[in-house]
């Protein structure tokens, strides 16, 4: 990990928010499931995400790449990091509670540091990585139970695509580092929802059918939280926090997401979780906390 900044009261509430924001997007992503197709879901959030940040761009004045390798770089980024996470995602939300999909999600940052090791030449796997790794796939085993997997079933397939997806993100921030370096964060974000719009809306279309926008106000509302608040407005934020607090700090978004997603899926939704679920989340954000460096920091000073 790279050196922390201290969190400031603004810094700290500003994380807050981002981590409200993304924990939300369960929630929304599974009320708009109710009437929308799990393709249409991922179309509609690209589409108007895109729109809104081109819209950004131009008010900016940020350039606008034009070499095609930049738009190439921008595809491969939009199937890793939105196309193949997202249906993974939006899908296994049909078949698992919100809340386990985000705690699941959380194995993100575990395969991110695994991936970056093996790829990326400033990332070296460090003890305290590999605890912290071998500390997080022991939660995302604990939370799945092993036994789900000898009784293969609907569930055990979902919960293994949001394992899927979060490997997919993975490989979505070693590509990032290796071919979108030096880009503008908001023309980066742009290219690559475009790249996903141009896929994602003729397919949904030809399969699910046209986008509409003659749907109920809730599931209005849902795409419209997903699409704008969840996606535009926490990039925007994301990159503040990022600013403010350095990367080490922003991962305690990861810990803070699952729990805000668990209790609106048990208020809105009446989910309850498997205790089991709530245990190899514990664990997984003990594993998350070695990764992140300050508890061994912590401990060590104690001492």
């Amino acid at each position: 990990m790279t050196d922390q900044k201290t969190l400031s009261p603004r810094a700290w509430a500003e994380l807050l928010l981002l981590a409200l924001v993304w924990g939300g997007v369960f929630l929304s992503v599974r009320i708009a499931l109710n009437e929308v197709g799990v393709l249409s879901t991922v179309a509609h959030r690209a589409l108007w995400a895109a729109l809104v940040l081109w819209g950004l761009v131009f008010a900016l004045r940020l350039p606008v790449p034009r070499a095609w390798p930049v738009w190439g770089a921008f595809l491969v980024m939009g199937l890793l990091n939105n196309i193949i996470p997202f249906t993974l995602l939006n899908w296994s939300q049909l078949h698992i509670e919100s809340g386990l999909t985000a705690i699941l999600n959380s194995a993100t940052a575990i395969f991110g540091v695994l991936l970056a090791s093996l790829f990326l030449a400033d990332e070296r796997l460090s003890a305290r990585k590999l605890a912290g790794v071998c500390i997080g796939f022991l939660g995302v085993a604990t939370a799945i139970g092993l036994e789900n997997l000898r009784n293969f079933d609907i569930r055990s397939l979902a919960q293994l695509a949001v394992l899927t997806a979060t490997l997919s993100y993975a490989f979505a921030g070693v590509w990032a580092r290796k071919h979108l370096a030096g880009l503008p964060p908001l023309v980066a974000a742009a290219g690559m929802l475009t790249a996903t719009m141009l896929i994602m809306v003729p397919l949904a279309w030809h399969i699910e059918g046209p986008l509409s926008l003659a749907l109920r106000v809730e599931t209005l509302a849902a795409i419209g939280y997903y699409a704008l608040v969840a996606t535009v407005l926490a990039y925007l934020l994301y990159y503040r926090v990022l600013a403010m607090a350095g990367s080490g700090n922003l991962m305690l978004v990861t810990l803070l997401m699952p729990p805000i997603a668990i209790l609106l899926g048990w208020a809105v939704l009446g989910e309850a979780l498997h205790p089991r679920a709530l245990l190899g989340f514990a664990i997984l954000a003990f594993g998350l906390l070695i990764l992140d460096g300050r508890l061994f920091s912590y401990l060590r000073n104690r001492v």
